[in-house]
């Protein structure tokens, strides 16, 4: 059986670009294959973070997991942090992965920008702890965002670099899982980047915590263009308000963007943004009303994280095990 990796950060409420691109594909993987969605607070703290803060968007990420549909029976859910093998494997992976492939990685370009030199070392050793975090537990697929490919490249060199310079095939080689018609949901005030958590608008992105009447204003308020919607895919293009207007749609309707131009192709976008509203209210609306039940009983999520912690700790330890003798250290 297909073993599943994947995580969140929790800094920030999570938004419609993580239930599209991330979350709803986990809720349906989860179907066919053993999973393991993980609350990836380690790489929070790449940059610096409120520990309160930090300790409540944990809490709120692992309640949306469940409230997406993410069953906690049948899959693992934890914190990161909760595991030290996490931590161990990854220091591993440093001296396994090489300066140059880091280098390359654009995510810490991005991120740190003309000031890395005052980035953290866990920043730049990000990709090193994310391979670790999908090999300690040995997942064959990961699925992934466009912008996280270039990372699982390099867990892939890690496993590779590993078994190679060990003569043992201790790790597999994981593939990637891209789905879905939105993997990457854009900003509702700028078709051209990424819906992020971090924008300084909160109008910018839709959030899993929205109510209705929030969700139908920043979807009122969303930018786009004068002209009325395209009949087929082909005219979205140098659209990218509307192409990410018509991409949002067509996932949470489960159709492909074809099949929503054929329906609404010639539509004003006001009468488009109507439709698209009642159907992101539609889906989201029960998400936050569980999301806010769980919330008010921290006690329920915590324990889910306990026993999710448990769970991966029995799945985890005899990997590093493995690790452990196959370097050479010693354990007396």
């Amino acid at each position: 059986m297909t073993r599943i990796f994947s995580g969140v950060q929790p800094t920030g409420n999570l938004h419609l670009g993580n239930y599209l691109g991330a979350i709803r594909n986990w809720v349906r993987l989860q179907r066919d294959h053993e999973s393991i969605f993980c609350v990836v607070d380690m790489h929070a703290v790449t940059v610096w973070q409120d520990p309160v803060e930090l300790s409540k968007s944990t809490r709120e990420v692992t309640a949306a997991f469940i409230a997406a549909g993410i069953d906690p029976e049948t899959c693992v859910i934890f914190n990161q942090s909760a595991v030290p093998g996490h931590a161990q494997l990854a220091w591993v992976f440093n001296c396994v992965a090489r300066m140059g492939w880091l280098n390359r990685m654009t995510q810490f370009k991005e991120k740190a920008g003309k000031h890395k030199e005052n980035a953290s070392v866990g920043l730049f050793a990000y990709p090193a702890l994310m391979a670790a975090d999908i090999l300690l537990y040995k997942a064959t697929h990961v699925p992934v965002g466009e912008d996280q490919k270039q990372h699982l490249e390099l867990t892939r060199d890690v496993a590779q670099k590993f078994n190679n310079d060990y003569g043992r095939e201790v790790f597999p080689i994981t593939e990637p899982l891209i789905l879905g018609e939105a993997t990457r949901v854009m900003s509702l005030r700028d078709g051209t980047k990424k819906m992020s958590k971090s924008d300084t608008s909160d109008f910018s992105r839709i959030n899993l915590t929205d109510d209705a009447d929030l969700i139908a204003q920043k979807i009122r308020k969303a930018k786009t263009d004068p002209e009325p919607l395209p009949n087929d895919v082909a005219g979205l293009e140098d659209r990218p308000e509307a192409a990410n207007l018509v991409g949002i749609y067509a996932a949470l309707a489960d159709k492909n963007r074809e099949e929503v131009l054929a329906e609404a192709g010639g539509w004003a976008f006001s009468q488009f943004k109507q439709a698209l509203t009642e159907l992101a209210v539609e889906t989201l609306g029960p998400m936050n009303a569980e999301m806010a039940r769980l919330l008010e009983h921290p006690d329920e999520i915590d324990a889910i994280l306990r026993r999710g912690a448990e769970r991966a700790q029995a799945i985890a330890g005899p990997v590093l095990d493995e690790v452990y003798d196959t370097v050479g250290f010693l354990r007396v």
